[in-house]
């Protein structure tokens, strides 16, 4: 692609309503964004109604689930609440400098919402992505670094997300998510949008993205084939809020685990589709998982 990552050091760069208790389960530490075990694929889910709220206390009845348009068997099903490796990507162009203030606080609530035992790094773009902070388990090791982030220069959003896919690898869990922060679009990566979301296709990692004041399609759609959402923000004050939400959810899903009724090791893109069952009225549940997954060589 013609883009050098020094991938495995800290300091590089790219050179151009309802609670319900949670229990445990072997497969939890391992569940990932999609992970096949011999015949079984676990597939994290989340739910949220019409307002964004998460909706917790469904059962496994309330689920169906696809594969390439085929209904198979939930076998497996559990929601689990256990540490996560999370990566922030955070906006530093020039067009973040009336916004950085409230961006700012918006990773600290972000922070302050996560579990004990969480890992975090944090990585600002502009120009290019730079690395702020490897990884680590002191919040407040992020929190010092945030007012060090100063708005300049152009943005480049997807050499900061392959970036940041490259260093989330190195995490500790298994149940890894990139929280990107940006005020638009892109120009002035290498990569491009179509090449991002081919290499989301291939990873577990789930991305969360907050847009200020305008939609970023772009986002939309990587966040939305790896699994995770988007969310837009018309006014600043409401940041710090919606970063604190997110951080709840990241530690709230339902695992779904089924083995595929036509298991055909060929390496191939599965295509997965999950349903929850509506209740009666006019409110809606809204499902979110990864869209597939690539299945194992013979």
């Amino acid at each position: 692609m013609g883009l050098a990552i020094a991938a495995d050091q800290d300091t590089a760069k790219v050179s151009i309503p309802v609670g319900v208790p949670r229990r445990s389960d072997p497969l939890t530490g391992r569940s990932g964004a999609i992970h096949m075990d011999v015949n079984l694929v676990l597939i994290p889910v989340t739910v949220t109604d019409s307002y964004e709220r998460l909706v917790l206390g469904l059962q496994r009845a309330d689920f169906r689930l696809y594969e390439e348009g085929v209904e198979q068997k939930v076998t497996q099903f559990f929601s689990e609440e256990a540490p996560i490796s999370v990566g922030i990507v955070f906006d530093a162009s020039a067009s973040m400098r009336r916004k950085m203030e409230e961006s700012q606080k918006a990773v600290t609530e972000f922070l302050r919402m996560c579990l004990p035992g969480d890992e975090f790094f944090l990585l600002k773009f502009s120009d290019q992505p730079e690395s702020v902070n490897g990884f680590t388990t002191d919040i407040e090791e992020i929190e010092r670094s945030l007012p060090t982030i100063q708005p300049k220069g152009w943005t480049s959003l997807y050499d900061a997300i392959y970036l940041s896919m490259n260093r989330i690898k190195r995490a500790t869990y298994s149940r890894k998510v990139l929280l990107v922060v940006s005020d638009g679009g892109d120009n002035n990566s290498r990569y491009t949008e179509r090449e991002i979301k081919d290499l989301v296709k291939e990873a577990d990692v789930r991305i969360f993205a907050i847009s200020i004041f305008d939609r970023s399609p772009s986002l939309e759609a990587i966040a939305e084939e790896s699994g995770g959402r988007s969310y837009r923000v018309r006014k600043l004050e409401d940041l710090p809020g919606l970063a604190a939400d997110i951080g709840a959810e990241l530690h709230s899903q339902y695992v779904l685990g089924f083995s595929p009724a036509d298991r055909v090791n060929d390496g191939k893109y599965r295509k997965i589709r999950v349903e929850v069952t509506q209740p009666a009225g006019p409110a809606r549940l809204r499902a979110s998982w990864k869209r597939g997954y690539y299945s194992p060589w013979q």
